[in-house]
């Protein structure tokens, strides 16, 4: 019995970086990801950059407004810029002026979005593999491996739901095969 209830529990390894904990987590919740087209779940909202490095202490948002306006917010220092979606693909591209007063254009590639959760990849291989931003409400004083638990408890909700469903469906099955007997 206990294999059995141990098969259906659903823990978070421990992993080292966060982009371990999403090459893990992102397969498993892409199915219940939105498309950049719909962009009502991420216009308006302030999003909270989470990086795992100890030294990042900079409290940053992003704001993409309409008519792709881009606000990026350091430590409420705002720096303004563009986005804009290519089309036929959930890739976006992000222009903003740098510090050093240099317009610097991004490719980013959708790796997962929701209400809560803005996650790009940057096209290429970099340092830091995603960019990711969470709802300021819920992210506000969450350490980087708590939002990646957050984002998990989405996957876990879903599978846990599936199973309940799939396990009574099965009782009902095995209630009707009875009853013919």
């Amino acid at each position: 019995m206990d294999k059995l209830f141990r098969s259906f529990s659903l823990e978070l390894p421990q992993l080292e970086t966060m982009d371990q904990y999403l090459d893990y987590i992102l397969p498993l919740v892409r199915p219940w990801s939105e498309d950049l087209r719909e962009q009502e779940y991420y216009l308006e909202t302030r999003w909270k950059e989470i990086r795992d490095d100890d030294q990042f202490h900079e409290d940053i948002l992003h704001i993409f407004r309409v008519e792709n306006e881009y606000l990026l917010s350091m430590d409420g220092n705002i720096s303004k810029g563009q986005w804009q979606l290519l089309s036929r693909s959930n890739t976006m591209i992000l222009e903003r002026i740098a510090d050093d007063a240099v317009l610097t254009s991004e490719l980013f590639d959708l790796a997962f979005l929701n209400q809560n959760f803005f996650i790009l990849k940057k096209h290429g291989s970099h340092q830091r593999k995603y960019f990711v931003m969470a709802r300021e409400n819920i992210a506000r004083r969450l350490e980087w491996r708590d939002t990646m638990e957050l984002l998990f408890n989405g996957y876990r909700s879903n599978s846990q739901f599936i199973v309940y469903v799939v396990i009574v469906v099965i009782l009902v099955a095995i209630l009707v095969a009875f009853s013919f007997f």
